[in-house]
């Protein structure tokens, strides 16, 4: 019976409303909150079943961990830790500082990552790190890169980076990725195996002595594009339920008591359950709008979050950006003609609540209905 109640609120909300404020019982509103809870869960699968994200080692609390602590490292320069880092919300706030006086050569050296799978289409197919070079100012004759295999710095892929140095700028943070397990790399034999990455090794030299200060930040592998409830599980949609529930009960609570404030400020009679239960029915309204933006997330094709779009450095996401935007254009209108609608609707069922309660003339209680919603609206923002 409540239930069929609830719904008579959208074709025929005066004689529902009239209803409910003579009989006001909980059980109507508690069937908005339900109704609004799972329509908020299933928007939520919807996109996260279009989302993936590019995968990355460190990931999870431990981003950028690899280039913050100078104790990973070990070379044959003195090793610190800067303060001269990335800006990026993944970069932390160091890199790792290589310095050695009069010398043609510098490496360096990081083990104890793990083992890091770089083999097959769900393994790590990139490495991406950053580099300063602060001294010399002439850019490196020779670079080359090692990658240890099994905990042994004797069993190594290694590939020639002369090339990718040769336009590095001095000063300046240059951005090296390098694909893995491909056919540019050499081994030393065949006791090495990417699916077993345990290290890697960094070496410059120079055409003569010189002080060599370089910078080293933002060492990344890179995986394939994996689903988000493929990472984190189904359970993480538990979070979107509160989420529902918690946006619910806030409008709930704010609209009802800025509504009971402004008719006392307007010297009207008015009661706390009835206005209460009738603002919980004419939330319907939300779920609608929730119900008509799921439709519109179903039009979305599959969206790919590439490595810089989350990193957080100002401009390199650009171009991905870019075409998200383009993928969620009909979604995000179908979502703002959503919202318009449940502004339009749920104020204009508010001031007919008001009136059925307060027995204001109409042009009053339009006045407290619009007052009282709006505020809602900037409230329930803030507070979310």
């Amino acid at each position: 019976m409540y239930a069929s109640k609830v719904l008579k609120v959208l074709y025929s909300p005066k004689k529902t409303l009239k209803e409910v404020v003579q009989d006001p019982k909980y059980i109507g509103p508690l069937l908005v909150l339900i109704l609004f809870i799972a329509v908020n869960v299933a928007s939520a699968y919807i996109v996260l079943s279009k989302e993936q994200y590019e995968q990355i080692l460190p990931n999870g609390t431990k981003l950028d961990e690899w280039t913050e602590n100078s104790a990973l490292w070990t070379s044959n320069a003195n090793v610190t830790e800067s303060g001269d880092a990335i800006n990026g919300t993944i970069y932390g706030n160091a890199s790792i500082a290589f310095s050695i006086q009069n010398s043609s050569q510098t490496w360096m050296q990081l083990t104890g990552i793990g083992t890091v799978d770089c083999s097959g289409p769900n393994g790590f197919n990139l490495l991406s790190f950053r580099i300063k070079r602060t001294s010399p100012v002439t850019q490196p004759e020779n670079v080359t890169i090692q990658v240890f295999s099994f905990n042994s710095t004797s069993h190594y892929f290694y590939n020639d980076l002369t090339d990718t140095f040769s336009n590095s700028t001095y000063n300046i943070w240059n951005n090296v990725t390098i694909p893995l397990a491909s056919s540019v790399w050499h081994s030393t034999g065949p006791n090495v195996d990417w699916g077993n990455i345990t290290g890697l090794q960094l070496q410059f030299t120079w055409a003569s002595n010189s002080n060599v200060t370089l910078l080293v930040d933002g060492l990344f592998f890179h995986g394939p594009f994996k689903f988000l409830l493929e990472t984190e599980g189904t359970a993480y949609l538990l979070n979107y339920a509160v989420s529902g529930a918690f946006q619910f009960a806030i409008t709930w609570i704010l609209l009802t008591g800025l509504i009971y404030v402004l008719v006392k400020v307007f010297k009207g009679k008015i009661v706390w359950k009835p206005i209460l239960i009738a603002v919980g029915f004419i939330l319907l309204t939300m779920f609608i709008g929730a119900l008509i933006t799921a439709i519109g997330y179903t039009t979305l094709p599959t969206l790919r979050f590439p490595f810089e779009l989350i990193n957080g450095v100002q401009g390199e996401g650009t171009a991905a950006l870019n075409t998200i935007s383009n993928q969620t254009a009909l979604a995000t209108q179908i979502g703002t003609i959503a919202q318009l609608l449940v502004w339009a609707w749920t104020a204009t069922l508010a001031a007919l609540a008001v009136r059925l309660v307060t027995e204001f003339s109409w042009a009053k209680s339009v006045a407290v209905a619009i007052v009282a919603y709006l505020v809602t609206i900037i409230l329930a923002g803030l507070i979310a």
